[in-house]
C-alpha cells in the first residue's frame, strides 16, 4: 500500500500573500520528479478554511505538505501554525515555515508551536530555487508522509 501512496500526486499547500513568491515557488517546483499539485491561498483566514474544508473550500484536498509564510493578512502565519498544530485532524500534516523573517523570536516561537522546519527565503532567485528544490527533494521524495487520514479521523 505504501508504494501506491508514494506514486500518488502530492498536494502542496502554499500559504503566501506575495503573488511573485507564489509564482516563483510554483516555477521552482515545475521540474519536480514527484507528481504534485500546488494549491495556494493568500491569507491566514482562508488557509484555515481550506484545511478544515469550510465554505468555498468544502472540496479541498488534504495537503501532504504545507509551506507557510509568517507575515500574512487577516490572520498571521504564527496563528495559523498554532491552529494547525492544536487541531487533531491537521497536526500530522508537515508544516514548513518559508518566510523572510530571520527574527530569533519567530524561529523559537515556530519551533515551540511544533513547526516541522523553518527556512528563511532568499531574495536571490537562484538561491530561492535551490531552497524550494531542497524542500521538494526532502519532503516529497525522502521522507514518508502520513497518508490521508481525514476520512479515518472523521469516522471515529
Amino acid at each position: 500500500m505504501s508504494g501506491e501512496t508514494d506514486a500518488k500526486h502530492k498536494t502542496i499547500f502554499l500559504v503566501e500573500d506575495n503573488r511573485a513568491d507564489v509564482r516563483l515557488i510554483e516555477e521552482a517546483l515545475k521540474n519536480s520528479s514527484v507528481p504534485h499539485q500546488v494549491m495556494s491561498v493568500r491569507d491566514g483566514v482562508n488557509a484555515i478554511a481550506f484545511l478544515r474544508q469550510e465554505g468555498e473550500f468544502v472540496n479541498a484536498p488534504r495537503p501532504d505538505l504545507i509551506l507557510l509564510d509568517l507575515n500574512l493578512p487577516k490572520k498571521d502565519g504564527r496563528e495559523v501554525l498554532a491552529e494547525i498544530k492544536a487541531d487533531p485532524q491537521l497536526k500530522s500534516i508537515p508544516v514548513v515555515v518559508l518566510t523572510t523573517s530571520r527574527n530569533d523570536e519567530d524561529i523559537a516561537h515556530s519551533y515551540a508551536l511544533h513547526v516541522n522546519c523553518y527556512i528563511t527565503k532568499s531574495r536571490n532567485l537562484s538561491q530561492l530555487f535551490q531552497i524550494v528544490k531542497g524542500i521538494e527533494e526532502f519532503w516529497l521524495s525522502t521522507v514518508t508522509l502520513p497518508s490521508n487520514q481525514r476520512s479515518a479521523t472523521n469516522n471515529q
